[in-house]
C-alpha cells in the first residue's frame, strides 16, 4: 500500500509560500509558508500534519491492540505534540508526545499501559522516525 502527496513552493523561504495536496483530495491547495510553519500564523506546516498522522495511527494502533485483548474502547482521544527546534545549527525533529485518554470498560490500568506502551512502539508513524529514506532528486532546466 502506497499513500501520495504533493508540494509546491514558490519563492525563497521566508517570502515564498507553497500549497499541499493529497491524493484522497482531502488536502487540496492548502498553503503553507515559513510564517505558518515559525511563526504560529494561521495556516498548516509538516510538523502539524506529522502530528496529526501520529495521532491517528496511535490511536489506532491502540484500538485494534485492545480488541486483540478483549476489550472495546467506547471513545478514545490522543493529542500528539511534535517538537521542532534547533540542534547544532539545524532544525529538528526532536521529540514527539502523545498524550490519549481512553474510556475502556473493564479494563485495569497496568494492563491499559501495557497495552497502549505496545501500541505507541508498534503504530506505523512511531516507527516512520527510524526510518529509511531515500530520495530521487531532478533538476529541470530554466
Amino acid at each position: 500500500m502506497k499513500r501520495t502527496a504533493s508540494a509546491v513552493w514558490h519563492g525563497d523561504l521566508k517570502k515564498g509560500h507553497g500549497a499541499l495536496a493529497t491524493r484522497s483530495g482531502v488536502l487540496k491547495n492548502t498553503p503553507y509558508s515559513f510564517v505558518t510553519r515559525f511563526e504560529n500564523e494561521p495556516g498548516t506546516n509538516p510538523e502539524e500534519l506529522l502530528a496529526a498522522a501520529h495521532a491517528g495511527c496511535f490511536t489506532m494502533a491502540l484500538s485494534a491492540e485492545l480488541s486483540r485483548a478483549g476489550f472495546t474502547p467506547t471513545r478514545m482521544a490522543t493529542q500528539a505534540t511534535v517538537s521542532l527546534e534547533q540542534v547544532s545549527g539545524t532544525w529538528t525533529i526532536t521529540a514527539v508526545h502523545l498524550e490519549n485518554e481512553a474510556w475502556v470498560p473493564g479494563i485495569a490500568d497496568g494492563q491499559f499501559q501495557e497495552i497502549a506502551a505496545g501500541a505507541k512502539a508498534n503504530c506505523p508513524v512511531s516507527r516512520l522516525f527510524n526510518a529509511g529514506i531515500t530520495l530521487s532528486a531532478k533538476l529541470e532546466a530554466g
